[in-house]
């Protein structure tokens, strides 16, 4: 594997994720997410079906990642998250179309589906159209965040818990256009804000844009609070920034790193990305009764 950032990031050559996987190939796969959490896996021109088939060497599969998108919309099956600023005809979203405003909450630090109670494990998006010039993906590495905060602040927050909605944080762009039956379906779900990795033992910060609350504590100073964190773990030196060519495949771990894209001319350029994701084991605390 070749390191790709100073914290995270890895290449990794020698898989066609196009066919059945071997165990030790499995195996190499994941020991790599351990390590590095994030890896590249360059010219892997997959089909969806491809891509479903060796998402599943890694857990079971996150479905119904377009939350904001009604079935008779969708351009792809809701095993996939559509990443793409397309419609379900392959035309390009209107500047005011409700999928594209919705969407715009990529371009903020975050966590996939961290607003589930058993929230995402890895995220694997595919590469089919992509940009060149912008539309870059930056992840930061949640372990490295944790590692250099101060004494007194990792004791203040070993055993908070936050509230996560996917309202939360497109609110924060101002997106409010939500139906009465997905305001139920996003209601709030809790997640600790210090994770330990299962076989590692590194402990890391859980945050994402969906944070809109910590129990027991006044929103203000909550949100100041999880603002002052997310600009400390989103630091140049915790992340690494990658730019897309066609056919990567790019594996993420969720549990550890945050991730955004960053803009570029979707209402001209077409950008078709497509992200199948795996769920974590379990909740990462105990739900509150409904």
């Amino acid at each position: 594997m070749e390191p790709l950032g100073r914290h995270i990031g890895a290449r990794l050559t020698g898989i066609d994720a196009r066919r059945p996987q071997t165990a030790a190939e499995i195996a190499a796969v994941e020991a790599g997410m351990d390590k590095y959490a994030v890896l590249v896996l360059p010219g892997q021109d997959l089909t969806d079906e491809q891509q479903l088939a060796f998402t599943r060497n890694f857990g079971p599969l996150e479905e119904g990642a377009n939350s904001t998108v009604r079935a008779n919309e969708l351009r792809l099956a809701p095993t996939f998250a559509d990443v793409s600023n397309l419609d379900k005809n392959g035309a390009k979203l209107a500047r005011d179309n409700k999928r594209r405003m919705a969407s715009l909450g990529n371009r903020l630090w975050h966590s996939d589906a961290s607003f589930r109670a058993v929230p995402a494990r890895y995220s694997l998006l595919s590469g089919r159209i992509v940009t060149t010039d912008a539309g870059n993906t930056e992840f930061a590495d949640m372990r490295a965040a944790y590692d250099a905060l101060d004494d007194a602040t990792k004791a203040e927050v070993e055993e908070l818990v936050c509230e996560h909605s996917l309202i939360y944080s497109r609110q924060q762009l101002g997106f409010t256009e939500f139906l009465p039956d997905e305001r139920v379906s996003m209601k709030p779900v809790l997640q600790r804000l210090v994770r330990t990795h299962p076989l590692t033992g590194r402990k890391s910060l859980y945050l994402s844009a969906h944070i809109g609350a910590i129990v027991g504590w006044p929103r203000p100073e909550a949100m100041a609070f999880i603002r002052d964190l997310m600009e400390h773990a989103t630091q140049a030196a915790f992340v690494y920034v990658h730019r897309w060519t066609k056919h990567d495949l790019v594996i993420w771990d969720n549990r550890t790193t945050m991730h955004r894209v960053r803009r570029f001319d979707d209402l001209n350029i077409v950008r078709d990305m497509r992200r199948t994701t795996t769920r974590s084991d379990g909740p990462t605390v105990a739900q509150q009764a409904a």
